[in-house]
């Protein structure tokens, strides 16, 4: 069955690829998007046009009116038409930028009163990219002094095992970490070789928001000779069925009530002041294992997860080999630059968030400052056409990295990985062992 899956991810993944578009599940039509360079990236200055044809059950159609809007990555657009599908396909001038960037091409038909979308990003020049985020003087101080106060909380471990999750080759077991602050906790599941000898040890934050987890999905990491601690950080159990979530994450609030905005004005009682933190006491879990090899102890996660693989990365020299996905809050005030910043987009989906006090906060939290302390090898992968976490920003904090370091851009996606990638991931680290 797992190869049988792999084989289909395989399949999916070299069509996507070839044909350079997003083939939607179950749906009856098919946008094929080239841009004339093949690899998606232009000069500044050069022009950029797409190719644009449209399948429907397979058939490619023809004398079909195509709209399409322009403009700079999540910027308001600055080019309207439309065109007209003639031998099966259309030529769409996607204009230029003298500055590095990226455009975005928001194409849309209507057939039969159904409306279908599609869009394509090409870059100019994004290894020129720079963060707008400012360096604060002081940035090193005062993570020193949090992580010092956070080690003076008694380290408190419960350990339950968890025989679904676990199977011939695996024990998986659900923690309860106590990091902070007293009675503050965060949750977990390891997953640890049921066979004798002594691991690597894979550190993985959360993606963004309060939801399940679920270890299978990469439970693979254990079959295959890892130890692996999948972390939560809000202090819920992660065994909790979807609609108490649900809930739970009502409670939370959103919009600017988000746990991400969560005491935003001032660096000391920010809401992920505690997250980062926490990384720091699992870091510490995790060395104490008499399972781990006591050498390799590597941050591995996508989005906000692997945001907070970089941060943890930066922060805890213990870490030997980071690798991340599109990481989340990366130059997130980036758009006070007149472009794309980073999730959760603070300045486009937030109120009020513009301020001193805010954009101060923020520059202590960004992903590119930790990056900046970041001396082991680090892996990186993005996909071009990802709103969420924009390639403007992913393309930030590889520039900034100053050590050994690997990029596997994929164009085509958006905010997600193949399967292929993640064992790419996991065998980019086993070259990276000590």
């Amino acid at each position: 069955m797992k190869l049988k899956n792999t084989l289909t991810t395989v399949f999916l993944f070299v069509f996507c690829s070839i044909f350079g578009q997003n083939y939607p599940n179950q749906s009856d039509l098919l946008w094929v998007t080239t841009p004339d360079n093949s690899n998606w990236l232009y000069q500044l200055n050069e022009e950029a046009e797409i190719e644009v044809c449209l399948y429907r059950y397979g058939i490619l159609l023809n004398d079909i009116d195509i709209n399409y809007s322009i403009g700079s990555e999540l910027m308001p657009d600055d080019t309207q038409g439309a065109v007209k599908l003639k031998n099966g396909k259309a030529i769409v001038s996607m204009g230029t930028m003298s500055e590095p960037g990226f455009r975005d091409c928001k194409l849309s038909v209507t057939i039969d009163g159904k409306r279908y979308q599609h869009h394509i990003k090409v870059g100019f020049e994004p290894e020129k990219l720079t963060p707008f985020t400012k360096y604060p003087d002081d940035f090193i101080e005062f993570w020193d002094k949090a992580k010092e106060e956070a080690s003076k909380c008694p380290e408190n471990v419960t350990r339950t095992f968890v025989p679904e999750f676990s199977n011939e080759k695996v024990n998986c077991y659900l923690i309860k970490l106590q990091a902070y602050k007293k009675d503050q906790y965060v949750y977990g599941y390891l997953t640890i070789p049921k066979k004798e000898g002594k691991f690597p040890v894979v550190f993985s934050p959360p993606g963004a928001g309060i939801k399940p987890m679920n270890p299978l999905k990469d439970i693979f990491y254990a079959e295959n000779g890892y130890i692996r601690f999948d972390m939560e950080i809000h202090g819920i159990r992660p065994d909790l069925d979807a609609e108490t979530y649900r809930e739970i994450s009502l409670a939370f609030g959103a919009g600017n009530n988000s746990y991400l905005v969560n005491g935003l004005d001032n660096r000391d009682s920010y809401y992920m002041k505690k997250v980062y933190l926490s990384c720091i006491r699992a870091i510490d879990f995790m060395t104490s294992l008499p399972e781990w090899d006591g050498k390799n102890l590597i941050a591995q996660g996508g989005s906000q997860g692997g945001a907070l693989a970089l941060i943890a990365t930066g922060l805890d020299q213990r870490i030997t080999a980071c690798a991340a996905n599109h990481p989340a809050l990366s130059d997130m005030a980036g758009y006070k630059a007149g472009r794309a910043g980073g999730y959760p987009h603070l300045f486009t989906k937030f109120e009020g968030m513009d301020t001193p006090e805010k954009i101060n906060t923020l520059s202590y939290y960004d992903v590119v400052n930790f990056a900046r302390q970041i001396k082991v090898p680090v892996f990186m992968t993005w996909g071009f056409n990802d709103n969420t976490c924009p390639p403007t920003t992913s393309y930030i904090v590889y520039n900034i990295l100053n050590t050994k370091k690997e990029a596997l851009i994929t164009p085509v996606n958006e905010h997600w990985i193949s399967l292929d990638t993640r064992y790419y991931i996991m065998e980019w680290i086993g070259k990276n062992l000590k």
